[in-house]
C-alpha cells in the first residue's frame, strides 16, 4: 500500500508540472549487434560513456563515436535485440550504488545481487569513472596494512593507501596470498572490496566459499563478471569495485581492495577495442591501455586529514608467462603501482610457499608506514636473507667453508623455514614481533627442522598479551620464557 501510495504521489506531481510543447528528441537505430557490441545510427548529439536505452530493453554505454555511427557496449542484452531497433538517448552517466548494505553481499558489476538475496538498499549513487583525488587531497602513507604473511609484514611491508602489485605465473598462489590478506582484516574496522575478472564459476564459488568460511565475507562485497559475462561487463568490474571502495574511503574508512586480475581486464579491453575497430598497438592492445590501467589504480590513496583520513589500499593481480615480469601489460603495471610481490614458479615447485621471491619484490612506501618495533627488528634481516642465498650457491659444489661462513649459511637456513606459512594461517602482528625477536636472540640457531615449529609455536604463545608498545627487554624475557619449554 506504501508503495503504491507513493507511485501514485510521484504520477501526480508529474502531472502537475506537465505542460504542452514542441519537444524535438533523437532517435537511433541499431544498426548491427555481435559479441557484446551494437553500431548504432541516428544519434549526433551521443556522447562518451553515456546509457543509451534501445526498444528492447536492452542498454548500452557509449565506447566509440564516429562520424556516421556510435560503437556502444552492451550491458544488458535481450533475446529480442536485433538490427533495427530503435535506440534512445537518456542522459545519464552509468553510476552504481554505494553504501554499507554492500558489505556482505555478491553483485554483478551494475550492482545487481547474485547472491539470491533481495537487491541492497542503497545509501546512493556515485558514478563509475570518475577523477582520481587531487595531489593537495593526498596524505603521505603512514599508517601500515598487515597481510599476516610473516614474509610481507616484516621484509616487504604495506601501507594504507598504497597500490602492491602481485605478480606471477598462472597457479603460484597469486589469489590465495590476496585472499590471506582479506581474512586478515577481521577485526582491524578494514572494509574489503573483492573484485572478480573473467574467471571460472568453480574459481568464483570457492572464494565466496573460502571468505564465508572464514567469517571475511561479513565485511567484504564481492564484484563478480564471470568468463561467460559479456566483455562489457568484465571491462567495468574493476571501476564499479573503485567506485564502491571510493565512497568507504571519503567517509574516513579503511579500504582494501583486490582486482583478480587485471590481465584478464586488459584482455577484455582489447577485445573491445578490435571489435569496434579501434587502430591496435604492441600485442594487439589499444595504446590507451596505460591510461586504462593507470586512471583505475591512481584512485587508490590516503586522503588528507582534513577529508577524513580515509584510504583506499589496492592489490591488484597481474599474470606473467614463464615468468617473464618485462612484457606488456606486466611492464606497465610494475610502472603505475609502488611496488609488487612476485611470485615464482620454481620457489612454489619446491615447496616454499608463499612463493615471494624476495629478490624481485620491493614495497616502495610501505617502509615508512611500517611501525618502528618492527622495523627494529626486522633492521638488515632481507639483505643477511639476499646475502645468504648467494652464499647458499657454493655450498652445492662441495667445497670446504670456514665455520663462520657455516653458521651464516645455517642461519639463513632456519629463517628461511620461518618465512614458510601455510594459506589460509594469517599471523597476528603480535606473532611476528616474537618470532623477529627470537631470531635476533639466536633462539632458533641450534634447533633441527623438526623442533622449529614447536619451538615457534611455544613463543608466539607466551608474548600471545604483549603489544607492539611494550619495550624490547620485555619482549626478550617473553620470548626466552617461551623458548625455555621442551622443544628448546
Amino acid at each position: 500500500m506504501q508503495a503504491e501510495a507513493s507511485q501514485l504521489a510521484a504520477q501526480e506531481e508529474w502531472v502537475g508540472h506537465y505542460a504542452f510543447g514542441l519537444r524535438i528528441s533523437e532517435q537511433g537505430t541499431v544498426i548491427s549487434v555481435g559479441d557484446g557490441i551494437a553500431w548504432i545510427s541516428g544519434l549526433p548529439s551521443a556522447s562518451m560513456d553515456e546509457i543509451l536505452e534501445l526498444e528492447d530493453g536492452s542498454s548500452a554505454l557509449v565506447f566509440h563515436l564516429a562520424a556516421e555511427r556510435i560503437g556502444a557496449i552492451l550491458l544488458k542484452q535481450t533475446e529480442q535485440l536485433t538490427a533495427g531497433n530503435a535506440a534512445h538517448l537518456s542522459g545519464l552517466r552509468l553510476s552504481i550504488g554505494v553504501g554499507d548494505a554492500l558489505l556482505g553481499r555478491v553483485i554483478d558489476p551494475l550492482g545487481n545481487p547474485l547472491d539470491d538475496l533481495p537487491p541492497p538498499d542503497f545509501s546512493g549513487r556515485r558514478q563509475i569513472d570518475v577523477l582520481s583525488p587531487p595531489i593537495m587531497d593526498r596524505d603521505f602513507v603512514n599508517k601500515p596494512l598487515y597481510s599476516g604473511n610473516r614474509i610481507i609484514d616484516t621484509l616487504i611491508p604495506m601501507g594504507k593507501g598504497q597500490r602492491q602489485l602481485l605478480i606471477g605465473d598462472n597457479g603460484t598462489g597469486k589469489s590465495s596470498l590476496a585472499l590471506d590478506t582479506v581474512i586478515n582484516q577481521k577485526e582491524k574496522d578494514v572494509r574489503c572490496v573483492y573484485v572478480l575478472i573473467g574467471q571460472k564459476r568453480s574459481a568464483v564459488v570457492n572464494t565466496i566459499e573460502t571468505l564465508r568460511e572464514s567469517g571475511a565475507l561479513e565485511y567484504t562485497t564481492v564484484i563478480v563478471a564471470e568468463a561467460t559475462a559479456m566483455p562489457g561487463l568484465k571491462y567495468l568490474a574493476p571501476f564499479s569495485g573503485c567506485t564502491i571502495s571510493e565512497y568507504w574511503m571519503w567517509a574516513g574508512k579503511d579500504v582494501l581492495i583486490v582486482y583478480d586480475d587485471l590481465t584478464t581486464h586488459a584482455r577484455a579491453y582489447r577485445e573491445l577495442s578490435l571489435l569496434l575497430r579501434r587502430p591496435p598497438g604492441r600485442e594487439a592492445y589499444p595504446g590507451d591501455i596505460f591510461y586504462l590501467h593507470a586512471r583505475l589504480l591512481e584512485r587508490s590513496t590516503c586522503l588528507a586529514a582534513h577529508l577524513g583520513g580515509g584510504s583506499m589500499t589496492a592489490l591488484p593481480i597481474v599474470e606473467t608467462e614463464q615468468g617473464e615480469i618485462a612484457s606488456y601489460i606486466p611492464t606497465n603495471l610494475i610502472s603505475i603501482t609502488d611496488g609488487q610481490f612476485y611470485l615464482d614458479a620454481q620457489l612454489f615447485s619446491r615447496g616454499f610457499l608463499p612463493a615471494i621471491d624476495i629478490r624481485k619484490s620491493v614495497s616502495r612506501i610501505g617502509g615508512k608506514a611500517q611501525h618502528p618495533a618492527i622495523k627494529n627488528e626486522a633492521g638488515r634481516m632481507k639483505l643477511d636473507y639476499l646475502q645468504f642465498l648467494e652464499l647458499e650457491v657454493f655450498t652445492r659444489f662441495g667445497s670446504r667453508l670456514e665455520a663462520s661462513m657455516e653458521a651464516r649459511i645455517r642461519r639463513g637456513q632456519m629463517l628461511r623455514e620461518l618465512l614458510k606459512q601455510e594459506r589460509l594461517a594469517p599471523i597476528s602482528i603480535e606473532k611476528q614481533m616474537a618470532w623477529l625477536v627470537a631470531y635476533n636472540e639466536g633462539l632458533f640457531d641450534t634447533l633441527d627442522r623438526a623442533a622449529l615449529s614447536r619451538q615457534l609455536a611455544q613463543i608466539e604463545e607466551s608474548a600471545s598479551s604483549l603489544t607492539l608498545a611494550e619495550s624490547r627487554e620485555q619482549w626478550r624475557n617473553a620470548v626466552r620464557k617461551g623458548a625455555s619449554g621442551p622443544a628448546a
